[in-house]
């Protein structure tokens, strides 16, 4: 279960349920498509708001084509094929974005 929050500082969060009732806060990193599919980059942030490990989480990023109004909905995946693919998809997200910061300068 996700639970999308807007902070003030324009920042976007999950809450996320663990498998073991813990809840995580996560920032936003990006949302990406690899194929037809959606996926959700999570940073897990520390109770002060801070990452905890530079990890990233991905997961399977779902919304309802019916009604764009309910949260969307968060899969865990299980496929470690599917899950390096996303990862590769990420690390060419990162890629651009430091090309892009370059050509900013």
């Amino acid at each position: 279960m996700a639970n999308f929050d807007d902070y003030e500082d324009d920042e976007m969060t999950v809450e996320l349920e663990l498998d073991d009732g813990k809840v995580v806060n996560c920032a936003v990193i990006t949302i990406l498509t690899v194929g037809e599919q959606d996926y959700i980059v999570l940073l897990p942030l520390d109770e002060n708001g801070d990452s905890q490990d530079d990890e990233v989480w991905f997961y399977r990023y779902i919304e309802n084509p019916n009604d764009p109004e309910t949260e969307p909905d968060l899969e865990y995946i299980d496929d470690d094929e599917e899950y390096d693919i996303v990862a590769d998809a990420f690390d060419e997200y990162l890629d651009e974005c430091e090309f892009n910061e370059m050509d900013d300068d």
